[in-house]
């Protein structure tokens, strides 16, 4: 890879995101500056499945996709001859849902001549911390490198080096269940709605979370993450009192699991901006929408921590514009036969 720029021109980036069930478009100036965002969820219609059901999703995708980016479009007030690129999502995520918003940034990009990004999924998490309203009259203080990201999703859980703009070192990652997986699955053994972040973190509000003392997982001081042996362990507890009672004490299962899942995150986090020696801290991904995992992050004072506010925590296209303008003005764009990438890694 060529030398990043540290300096940057001015330049608008239409985004769409579509990687698995939320239908996204976002306009972005300069590469902070939210001129405009529009998510169209899915929750309601996978709800009835416990979680994503991929052919649904993709179908939902191509009815929407098209409104959606006109509405992006319209409250920044512009038009696409004022837009200087395009940015979407090739990967990962599912394929039939990638695919709609890979056609869709294609058919514009071919039709008014402009430049095609493709931008990693993950990487679009990272820089929400860039994104703010363009309602805000103070833009906050930017990351400053070198830094530590995590990464944690219903998807993915990982942790990475950053030197510089798009300058990625995994230093640890998932074995087995990334959180968000966790927290979904979790949550349906207690019999709480998807997605099951959301409904944990409620169910917690009045819960102990010393009640029961989940494992967490070490793995001899790595900075990889399993969550499997938690939820192995939350299956057997659940299973035992059910034998002895008529109700489960679920608001104390959710607030012992979430400490647990919490307590790891954090730990691990820390442990790796120690041992790289960084101050600052990225937390992003929908997990990062979790309240006790951004304040306890937010409650120390070693570090200074970026998350995103609650609105950019989960897919959306501002985060993509956002990576994708650093790719653009580093001349880092693709050409129109650019293909989805559904396992594409970060690093």
């Amino acid at each position: 890879m060529s030398e990043i720029k540290n300096t940057f021109p001015a330049a608008r980036i239409l985004a769409i995101e579509t990687s698995c069930d939320e239908t996204a478009a976002a306009v972005l100036e300069n590469g902070r500056n939210l001129l405009s965002s529009v998510v169209a969820s899915q929750i309601d219609l996978h709800q009835q499945y416990g979680g994503v059901f991929p052919e649904v999703a993709s179908r939902q995708h191509i009815i929407t996709i098209y409104e959606v980016v006109e509405q992006a479009l319209q409250q920044a007030y512009l038009s696409l001859d004022n837009i200087d690129a395009i940015a979407v999502t090739r990967g990962p995520g599912l394929a039939g849902s990638l695919v709609v918003g890979m056609n869709m940034a294609k058919g514009i990009a071919l039709g008014k001549n402009l430049p095609l990004i493709g931008v990693n999924h993950l990487e679009g998490h990272i820089y929400s911390a860039w994104v703010y309203s363009n309602e805000v009259i103070k833009p906050p203080p930017v990351p400053e490198f070198p830094l530590i990201a995590l990464l944690v999703s219903g998807g993915h859980t990982e942790i990475n080096l950053m030197e510089g703009h798009l300058n990625y070192q995994r230093l640890g990652s998932t074995l087995d269940d990334a959180a968000g997986e966790a927290f979904d699955k979790v949550a349906r053994l207690l019999n709480l709605p998807y997605p099951g972040g959301p409904s944990i973190q409620k169910a917690a509000v009045n819960g102990n979370p010393n009640a029961f003392r989940f494992p967490r997982a070490n793995l001899d001081g790595s900075l990889n993450f399993s969550f499997s042996g938690l939820k192995t362990a939350v299956l057997r507890i659940v299973r035992e009192l059910e034998k002895t009672r008529s109700r489960l004490p679920v608001e104390d299962l959710a607030a012992s699991f979430q400490q647990a899942v919490v307590d790891v995150l954090f730990q691990k986090t820390i442990q790796a901006a120690r041992q790289h020696k960084v101050n600052n801290i990225i937390v992003a991904g929908g997990v990062s929408a979790n309240q006790l995992l951004r304040d306890t992050f937010l409650n120390q004072s070693n570090f200074k921590v970026f998350i995103p506010p609650f609105k950019y925590c989960t897919d959306n296209a501002a985060m993509i514009a956002a990576a994708g303008y650093f790719r653009f003005v580093n001349n880092m764009v693709d050409s129109l036969d650019i293909d989805v990438l559904p396992n594409w890694p970060l690093s």
